[in-house]
């Protein structure tokens, strides 16, 4: 079995964001698909930076 450990979860981070920013290039949201995608790329060398970028844009569209 394999083990869940940091970099497991790092990657799991980056690949989930990126899924939410092709949901939001399908939903018609580009902006928003844009930044998602960005932060994901930068999640690579800042751990967690896509997973609280894809949080806050769920409060972002909640409040309006």
């Amino acid at each position: 079995m394999t083990q869940f450990d940091r970099r497991t979860a790092s990657k799991l981070s980056i690949v989930t964001t990126v899924v939410d920013a092709a949901m939001a290039f399908a939903r018609g949201r580009r902006k928003e698909a844009l930044v998602l995608l960005g932060a994901a790329a930068l999640s690579t060398r800042v751990p967690g930076l896509g997973t609280a970028v894809s949080l806050l844009s769920r409060v972002v569209r909640r409040v309006r």
